[in-house]
């Protein structure tokens, strides 16, 4: 049968060794399988389960990051009109509106999350926005607390992946007058007419302030810098109306409900923060330039016809080409508008595209306005302009480094200004580091940089607007850039700015783009800085050159023994290349290159005041340097005249020199007419002044300044008497300080000349010059009576150019009647008489005042609610002016009792400026009781 398969033996053989061997490999798998499954026995898969979705209040006041804006369509009508005449009898304060925001969900949810602060929305629809599909509402709901959330719950579940929905919104609010969100405003407008009576008529119009969280206000909108889009904005307005945006605008007439209306509606803006938003309807007239960039300055119409934009245009037009030159990167938009308001709490406010100013910062009258006036409008633009690059193209992610933008404007503004013809530089150190200090020298204090959450509720937001952003934010770029030199830092900045634009940041980003510019680690050296409070104090023995470092504190109690990256900056008396070295510990260390070898060599460190922190020496080397300076003090320079005063006299504060060596500093100044070390020793005397002008000590400190003042006073007096000023910018401010000075120390000279010019103005002939004319005010009303207080009062009434009008309210603060400074103060509460946003500024100066202070303090107190609701902003810089003066017990316990209030009627408002005032007036206590009988010795001893 085989032979039938044709296969033969040997392959049959093979196929069944083959068949064996298989089987028994079953079987034998068969088995180990059985061992692994009693070993291992296998589990059921994982019943699939639906994804979690949010459900209550997030858990911080942030919004949460599953929904993210990318365009807004706005609608906005206000129904003002701009002028009341027999045609319009009902004037309406109100606004309305609607706004969709396209948003992209990440996650499943069915809850959204918006921002919205006193505004009353009625109507509330969501919608998928590729299929038009309306999502199911089933409530709404505002939160009235710190978050400002707009709750809205769905019915049903919002897919994530990236799905996109259309959040549309109805809503009505409120143009109050309290210069927040969307507000009203009024000025008085001169009409040329036959009828007396209509010739000055009152004029309405509508603005924004919407920084740093008041977009919310106007809009239900994710109001957090991040959280960036584009605005499609459209804004229907009264005829003989225009409205103003951030992009351009064009203007139809239309007819709605039977009024005829103007709707203007807008071009996209590009990718910005909620915070830089803004919009303006007035009867504004304005100028403009093409320059590349359309510019244009708006303003009443008084002011563009008598010229008084015409400066700041030509301005805008030089540092906007400037900063696309240094910055490497064109100004994005097509057009910048610029608008001079009469009412904004802030100096400037920088909107993307549309700049809005108080009116002393835009414009300018050659006619009444000084050469401060001048340079104040170009050091506004510059800053301003600054920000389109800082703050508006590359934002900080959020407002714990909100010195990302304004450090950067502070510090670019003093470059800025160069290409506008002003050398501003060296001032720096008296207007930023030097201010910088003070308030960074108390525990209370806090880093350039915070940590995210330590900031989330409105008011911790609006605390940081204060010395630390702005002053210590552009005094360490400064420090920064000399450190790795201007070029590299330049350089940096520019890739800083291409690589983030239209984007966020944090400040490591800065750092990157700065390090592949130089080979110092800018992080190892830049990190205590950021991110720790104060600043140190470099001790130097001459006699060994033993250096070492600490955190200055005004009061010692506190503080931290983290070592900064301190590069010093130094020359000797017998080698005057400036050397530096750098410290990295605390100390003390031995540096041999500080130790002087002969007895009549000094070292002078901190050359230029580059570095952000004070110097002592051991008392040896301060008198050299002090007979250096009395000798000839043209050697050491002229930054460092006024570095050596107020580093002394705050040392001395400190409690770690004795305050005599301070004060020996300032007698060389005898022979010199700078303006620098004029400034510094006078802010350091008027400390003094402060502590002691209630007291014995007084007398003895005004006839040493009298003194000291008189040949500076008649360096200038030909300038004075003759209506001049001198050429050079700093020697006009020390002309005006000598008349100031000369003038309150009682110099007989300066008294009469004041009153005299004075008395003129009286008699209709005003020869003062601009420049000159608030010291001179100040004097004849501090020395005259009320018949000259009232003249004051209605020419300032009268005035109708700003800077004018700011000279006239300062010195109305001078005199010494009580009756008339209480009537002063209560005029502060009506806007007729003094516009709100100088109440704070008028309320400082009469603070200044000796005989104003406790009067200032006591209607402080007595309005605090009424001030904290309407100028939340500006309360840090309130509280500081009034309590300057605070040296004793009874005003600590009266600012505890006052933070005592604060605590139980839950108000964040200005704490952390309380808590400052505090700490600073139990500085002042301790100081005074320990010198007061030492100064009082020093002073007597001079005469």
């Amino acid at each position: 049968m085989a032979e039938g398969t044709g296969m033969s033996k040997a392959l049959a053989g093979g196929i069944g060794v083959l068949t064996v061997s298989s089987v028994c490999g079953l079987v034998l798998m068969t088995v180990m399988y059985k061992i692994q499954i009693d070993k291992f026995p296998p589990v059921s898969p994982p019943t699939p389960t639906k994804p979690v979705i949010p459900t209550g209040l997030p858990p911080t006041l942030r919004l949460p990051d599953y929904l993210i804006p990318e365009s807004y369509k706005v609608f906005l009508q206000p129904y003002f009109y701009a002028a009341i005449t027999n045609n319009y009898t009902n004037q309406s304060f109100v606004f309305t509106g609607n706004s969709t925001v396209r948003v992209k969900c990440m996650e499943l949810s069915k809850s959204i999350y918006l921002h919205v602060h006193d505004l009353n929305v009625t109507t509330v629809e969501v919608t998928k926005s590729d299929s038009n599909e309306k999502l199911v509402v089933s409530g709404y709901k505002i939160h009235q607390n710190e978050s400002n959330f707009l709750e809205i719950q769905l019915k049903e579940t919002m897919s994530g992946h990236g799905t996109y929905y259309d959040i549309f919104t109805k809503f009505e609010g409120e143009l109050l007058d309290n210069l927040a969100g969307f507000y009203a405003s009024w000025y008085t407008k001169n009409i040329k007419a036959e009828e007396v009576e209509e010739e000055d008529q009152e004029r309405f119009l509508a603005t924004s302030l919407l920084k740093p969280t008041d977009a919310r206000k106007v809009f239900p909108c994710f109001d957090e810098p991040a959280l960036k889009a584009v605005f499609h904005i459209t804004v229907i307005h009264r005829p003989g109306t225009s409205a103003l945006s951030n992009e351009i605008g064009v203007p139809v007439k239309t007819e709605i409900d039977g009024e005829e209306w103007i709707v203007t509606t807008f071009e996209k803006t590009p990718v910005m923060s909620t915070y830089l938003l803004a919009f303006t309807v007035s009867d504004f007239t304005y100028i403009s330039k093409s320059s590349g960039t359309n510019i244009h300055i708006h303003a009443r119409t008084e002011a563009i016809e008598a010229g008084h934009a015409d400066y700041a245009i030509q301005v805008t037009e030089n540092i906007l080409k400037y900063y696309q030159n240094i910055f490497g990167l064109k100004y994005p938009l097509k057009k910048i508008d610029q608008i001079a308001l009469p009412d904004i709490s802030a100096g400037a406010l920088e909107n993307w595209g549309f700049i809005s100013y108080q009116e002393s910062g835009l414009l300018y009258d050659k006619k009444t306005a000084s050469s401060f006036d001048q340079e104040r409008v170009a050091t506004m633009i510059a800053h301003a302009l600054a920000h389109q690059w800082f703050g508006n193209l590359v934002t900080m992610r959020w407002w714990n480094d909100l010195w990302l933008n304004e450090g950067f404007a502070t510090y670019m503004s003093y470059i800025g200004v160069q290409d506008a013809g002003w050398d501003l530089r060296d001032l720096i150190v008296l207007r930023e580091i030097q201010t910088a200090f003070q308030v960074d020298s108390l525990n209370s204090s806090h880093p350039l940089s915070l940590q995210e959450n330590y900031i989330q509720t409105s008011a911790e937001i609006i605390d940081l607007f204060d010395d630390i952003t702005y002053r210590k934010g552009a005094a360490l770029l400064r420090m920064l850039a000399t450190f790795m030199t201007e070029e590299a830092f330049m350089k940096g900045i520019k890739t800083y700015l291409d690589k983030f634009q239209y984007n966020n940041t944090v400040y490591n980003d800065l750092w990157n783009c700065l390090q592949e510019e130089t080979k110092e680690n800018v992080e190892a050296f830049m990190s205590t800085w950021i991110e720790q409070a104060g600043y140190p104090v470099i001790t130097i023995i001459t006699q060994t050159g033993e250096t070492s470092q600490e955190q200055f504190l005004l009061k010692q109690t506190g503080g931290h023994d983290i070592p900064w990256q301190v590069d010093i900056r130094y020359i000797k008396s017998t080698d005057f290349a400036v050397k530096n070295e750098l410290l990295r510990v605390n100390g003390p260390v031995r540096r041999p290159h500080f130790e002087l070898k002969d007895k009549d060599d000094w070292l002078l460190a901190n050359v230029n005041c580059t570095g952000f922190f004070r110097v002592n020496y051991d008392e040896e080397n301060w008198n050299k340097l002090l007979m250096q300076l009395e000798r000839n003090h043209n050697v050491i320079p002229l930054i460092n005249r006024g570095q050596l005063i107020d580093d002394a006299f705050n040392i001395a504060r400190g409690h770690r020199l004795n305050v005599t060596i301070a004060l020996s500093l300032t007698k060389y100044l005898i022979n010199d007419t700078e303006y620098i070390p004029w400034e510094s020793a006078l802010k350091n005397l008027d400390h003094l002044i402060l502590m002691f002008d209630r007291s014995e000590v007084y007398g003895p400190i005004m006839k040493y300044l009298r003194k000291q003042i008189t040949p500076l006073y008649k360096h200038f007096e030909e300038y004075t008497l003759n209506g001049t000023i001198p050429e050079k910018h700093t020697e006009q401010y020390n002309q005006v300080n000598a008349i100031s000075v000369a003038c309150s120390s009682g110099f007989p000279e300066c008294i009469e000349m004041a009153k005299s010019l004075f008395k003129d103005y009286r008699n209709g002939t005003n020869d003062i010059h601009p420049n000159l004319r608030r010291a001179i005010y100040c004097s004849a009303i501090a020395s005259g009576d009320e018949y000259d207080w009232e003249f004051a009062w209605k020419e300032y009434q009268r005035a109708t150019v700003t800077a004018e009008k700011d000279k006239l309210r300062y010195a109305l603060t001078c005199t010494k009647e009580i009756w008339l400074l209480n009537r002063y103060l209560q005029y502060t509460l009506d806007p007729s008489k003094i516009r709100k946003m100088d109440l704070v500024s008028t309320i400082s100066y009469i603070a200044k005042n000796v005989a104003g202070q406790p009067l200032a303090w006591d209607f402080v107190r007595g309005h605090w609610s009424y001030i904290t609701q309407e100028y939340g902003i500006s309360l840090g810089s309130l509280l500081d002016a009034v309590t300057k003066r605070f040296s004793t017990d009874v005003e600590l316990e009266e600012l505890k009792q006052l933070q005592r209030e604060q605590d139980e009627d839950d108000q964040a408002l200005a704490a952390r400026a309380l808590e400052q005032v505090i700490e600073r007036t139990e500085a002042n206590i301790k100081w005074v009781k320990e010198n007061k009988q030492i100064v009082k010795e020093w002073f007597m001893g001079e005469l």
